[in-house]
């Protein structure tokens, strides 16, 4: 890559981070004022009510057929599977709690940054595969990924059942060949569009709030998590003979940096919220400065 395609790549990089920064920052500013902030309000309706509704209207618009959302479905699974158990053992390493952090370094941000990522890169085609990488990997994110989270943390939760309803009522319509309702379609859509900009603004509140222990343990959680990322959609194209647009959307998918809706859960079921902060800060910073590269190996199929 030439040093001018490198420039033009970090400034849409930038733009692209421009609203996620705006976002941000207004959640740090209830936190450095400390005014009364209900973070577990706004958590709670983020990941119960508006990230259900966005999975469902994300699946019923995609264009992708059913016989490639289950390529795609199916090798996104098999990533996360092999992340997941990287990451156990490399928290097990570092002496620190795998159930509670373990989902922080499994499952990468694809909602609000993969996505554009996604196009910006591949265009539209790759746009669809990694909305159907995002909805995999958000499904078992919400169910099993805070479950096994939950038991970890503070207290045992049951295992959550909205995004796992708005994916059965996706494959039941998707298999029956039905269109939802018009209105119930826009509805989800218009509840779903809530569900990043409220993780954001907790984000934000945390990241404002967050100590240097928390910034230098996170740190090395958002490195981990970037490694295994890299390692996970190594594996998956070595065992899954893919298409090669498809192999590198899933490889850049899987080297997104920490999810920010981790840092929600974290802080829900624990006390490691500052870390999980500071990892989301620092991975996301990583992924940003390396974005270019990982586009470029995610190309050549090179890693």
């Amino acid at each position: 890559m030439t040093l001018v395609s490198w420039l033009g790549i970090y400034a849409q990089i930038a733009t692209l981070l421009l609203p996620v920064v705006c976002c941000t920052s207004i959640g740090a500013v209830f936190g450095l004022r400390k005014p009364t902030y209900p973070a577990d309000f706004i958590a709670m309706l983020a990941t119960v009510v508006c990230t259900p509704a966005l999975v469902f209207h994300t699946l019923m618009t995609t264009q992708l057929d059913n016989l490639q959302l289950l390529e795609v479905g199916s090798s996104t699974l098999l990533g996360l599977a092999i992340a997941a158990v990287f990451s156990a053992i490399a928290l097990r390493c570092i002496s620190m709690p795998a159930r509670t952090l373990g989902p922080a370094l499994t499952f990468p941000n694809t909602g609000n940054l993969g996505l554009p990522i996604a196009q910006l890169a591949f265009g539209d085609t790759g746009l669809a595969v990694a909305v159907v990488f995002f909805a995999v990997n958000s499904m078992v994110q919400h169910t099993l990924g805070v479950w096994v989270m939950s038991l970890g943390g503070n207290r045992s939760q049951p295992l959550p059942k909205g995004i796992l309803l708005a994916c059965l009522l996706v494959v039941v319509l998707r298999t029956a060949d039905l269109a939802p309702p018009a209105p119930l379609l826009e509805s989800a859509r218009l509840v779903g569009s809530l569900a990043v900009p409220l993780m954001l603004l907790n984000l934000g509140y945390a990241l404002a709030t967050v100590t240097r222990t928390g910034i230098r343990k996170g740190a090395v959680l958002g490195a981990l998590r970037l490694l295994i990322g890299l390692l996970a959609g190594a594996l998956v194209i070595h065992l899954i003979d893919l298409p090669p647009l498809v192999a590198s959307v899933m490889t850049l998918q899987f080297a997104m940096p920490v999810a920010i809706v981790n840092c929600i859960y974290v802080q829900r079921f624990s006390t490691y919220g500052d870390i999980a902060a500071g990892a989301v800060l620092v991975s996301t910073t990583a992924f940003a400065l390396l974005c270019p590269l990982l586009i470029w190996l995610a190309n050549t199929n090179r890693i």
